[in-house]
């Protein structure tokens, strides 16, 4: 694996990668990351990760010191999975001279938005950056932070960013449970009990999917039950991913009485996400609203 550490390296290379798939990371990577890889490796010339903790998506009382710094086992698991390039930029290399800032509205100003505030202007400044540095044909997002997802699509589509995005699935551990960094803060007890947030979310889709009329009491029992398993819920609605704003439309309980062909179930949009303190840590899931009569 080659890694490289300035812009000025990565540009001198860039033209010998090939067409390029790029899946941009902070590190602390585990088996989510490595799919998104695997699958850039199996789909281009050559594939490109970046670990650069980004101090700009931290809010003030979110410890950026605290967060999992691990670059040498990092690059071992990239380069396991055909990961070619590793992009490993210090702050002062991507920051020390950067007085510009990039806000994705409208996408952006709901749920994370509003429980984070700079949080995805961090985060579209600094994949902006990376777009222009590296340069992909392809880039490569896992839809556990979905509304991350609305917002690079929205800024891609907005700045007319010659790339190529795919949004994959969650990975999960077997309980259901999304994986993430943050699953290694619990203890064993904890991680098991963790996964009731994933169950609950999809007995509520499924709820919904079935009588769409009655959302608004299937996400309130939603909420009860998380509340009563010891969860701090932060929000949890039905939402339109490419929007990300919550769904009250009566066209969609239409949609959801309809026999659906394969493409229409690939792409719909409506999914169900929350935010919420499990034992000290937070965590965010979504999963898609199902259509029973398509089967």
């Amino acid at each position: 694996m080659k890694v490289i550490r300035t812009i000025a390296e990565f540009r001198n290379h860039r033209e010998s990668f090939g067409k390029l798939g790029f899946v941009p990371t902070m590190g602390a990577l585990h088996q989510g990351h490595l799919s998104l890889m695997e699958q850039s490796a199996k789909e281009n010339d050559t594939s490109a990760i970046s670990i650069f903790v980004n101090p700009l998506q931290f809010g003030p009382n979110e410890d950026l010191s605290k967060y999992p710094r691990q670059e040498a086992e990092d690059l071992e698991m990239a380069s396991s999975v055909g990961v070619k390039v590793a992009f490993c930029p210090s702050v002062e290399e991507m920051l020390g001279r950067n007085t510009t800032s990039v806000t994705v509205s409208g996408v952006s100003d709901l749920f994370e938005g509003e429980k984070r505030p700079g949080h995805f202007t961090g985060v579209a400044t600094i994949v902006a950056q990376l777009f222009g540095i590296v340069q992909p044909n392809v880039a490569y997002f896992g839809l556990k932070d979905l509304q991350q997802c609305a917002v690079i699509r929205q800024m891609v589509d907005d700045l007319c960013i010659p790339v190529e995005l795919k949004f994959c699935e969650t990975v999960r551990e077997p309980s259901g449970l999304a994986m993430s960094s943050r699953n290694n803060y619990f203890s064993p007890d904890e991680f098991e009990r963790a996964s009731n947030l994933n169950r609950v979310i999809v007995v509520c889709a499924k709820e919904i999917a079935e009588d769409f009329e009655n959302r608004k009491s299937a996400i309130e029992s939603a909420i009860n039950e998380l509340a009563n398993l010891e969860f701090e819920v932060q929000y949890l609605e039905l939402v339109n991913s490419l929007t990300m704003q919550p769904v009250t439309d009566q066209k969609v309980g239409q949609i959801l009485s309809q026999k659906l062909g394969q493409t229409e179930k690939e792409s719909n949009p409506y999914r169900i996400i929350v935010a919420a303190q499990f034992c000290g840590v937070r965590l965010i899931d979504n999963v898609p609203l199902p259509n029973p009569l398509a089967n």
